[in-house]
């Protein structure tokens, strides 16, 4: 798979999960995607500072991407 299909994965992940951030007032943006395994997102709006964003990060957003681009080993948040 080549990077920009993998990249057209992780945004079609994120797409998916964009709702449910939305719905609580919050947003994620695709940052990067290094050696074609580590993407970097951005949260924002209410997921900002929200307690259960690490939760939310690993649980629905990383398991989305990897569903989507099963060769992403790692999804991590960079702060603003």
């Amino acid at each position: 798979m080549t990077t920009e299909e993998i990249k057209s994965n992780v945004e079609k992940a994120l797409d998916e999960i964009r709702p449910f951030l939305q719905s609580d007032g919050g947003d994620i943006s695709l940052l990067s995607i290094e050696e074609d395994k580590l993407v970097k997102v951005q949260l924002q709006g209410a997921c900002v500072g929200c307690s259960v964003n690490q939760m939310t990060l690993k649980s629905g957003v990383e398991m989305t991407i990897k569903k989507h681009a099963p060769q992403i080993e790692k999804v991590i948040n960079i702060e603003a």
